[in-house]
């Protein structure tokens, strides 16, 4: 009886160290070299894995960067500049320089501009509704209102104001990552360079209708009248498929197309507010007499 234990206990150690080092030249024959420097580098990188780099994560993104020779097309969105520039100098590559950029609604389509025709009494989900009819009002551009866009913010930075049913965009916490531009179906966010300040102006409007229909949807929507065009003296302004758009890295802040826009279709953020026009006036003739 005794014989047979220590038999049983010798086969199967001698099994055990044999499927032991059997193991290990497998281990040896298809290990994986890892570079010790992805760990530096995700290290630096702000532990988001929001997406935004087109990776899915920040590990992933790591190896990117350190395989890469140049970090052409790739970029950290959330840690932007100072990310960039950190994983540059640990692997000794050249940063690229990186505009800071914020997303921007292309809607101003509030009730008391966009009047609702209908109710949707469906799933509250935009790219569901968007499939089923042009929305509650007549527009069949403008924001459905259904919360898409801020379930896909990671960063508390986008939220729906209750009273015009539009999302409003929070500057300083927003970190470009695109997850709101990717997950409205409509296409009315979109990245936009950040200017100093936080100022921008840009037409609120996505509607490619022509101008008759556009006003009688929405009383803000462009109408692709030209009249911005005509007054913008640096060419920023251009009109395709019967809207406006400004071009951000042409744009000077001049602000004249917002005066000049009979629709009220453009908007300008965070600007001090004008002189009254006599006071101008005066001030311009004691500058130009």
């Amino acid at each position: 009886m005794s014989s047979t234990i220590i038999i049983t206990v010798v086969s199967l150690s001698l099994l055990a160290f044999m499927s032991a080092v059997i193991l290990y030249f497998i281990a040896q024959k298809f290990k994986v070299f890892e570079d010790p420097r992805i760990d530096e580098v995700q290290a630096v990188l702000p532990a988001a894995n929001c997406g935004g780099c087109g990776f899915a994560g920040c590990r992933n993104f790591a190896e990117a960067l350190v395989k890469a020779e140049n970090f052409d097309g790739l970029l950290c969105p959330v840690g932007g500049a100072v990310v960039m520039g950190q994983a540059a100098k640990l692997l000794g590559k050249e940063a690229p320089v990186i505009e800071p950029k914020v997303a921007v609604l292309i809607c101003n389509g509030s009730p008391e501009f966009r009047p609702h025709t209908s109710k949707y009494d469906g799933v509250p989900d935009c790219r569901i509704a968007n499939t089923l009819y042009i929305g509650e009002t007549d527009c069949s551009y403008g924001c459905l209102g259904n919360n898409d866009c801020e379930r896909a913010c990671t960063f508390d930075a986008l939220h729906m104001d209750p009273l015009t049913g539009l999302p409003v965009i929070t500057d300083d916490k927003c970190t470009s990552c695109g997850n709101c531009v990717k997950a409205c179906p409509r296409h009315i966010i979109e990245l936009r360079k950040k200017a100093r300040k936080d100022r921008k102006i840009y037409v609120a409007c996505s509607n490619c209708d022509k101008g008759g229909p556009a006003r009688r949807a929405c009383k803000v929507a462009c109408i692709a009248c030209s009249k911005c065009v005509n007054v913008c003296e640096f060419n920023a302004i251009t009109i395709e498929n019967n809207l406006a758009y400004i071009d951000a890295s042409k744009c000077t802040f001049c602000r004249k197309c917002v005066t000049e826009c009979p629709t009220g279709s453009i908007l300008e953020i965070n600007f001090p507010p004008r002189k009254p026009k006599v006071e101008a006036e005066a001030e311009n003739a004691t500058i130009n007499p």
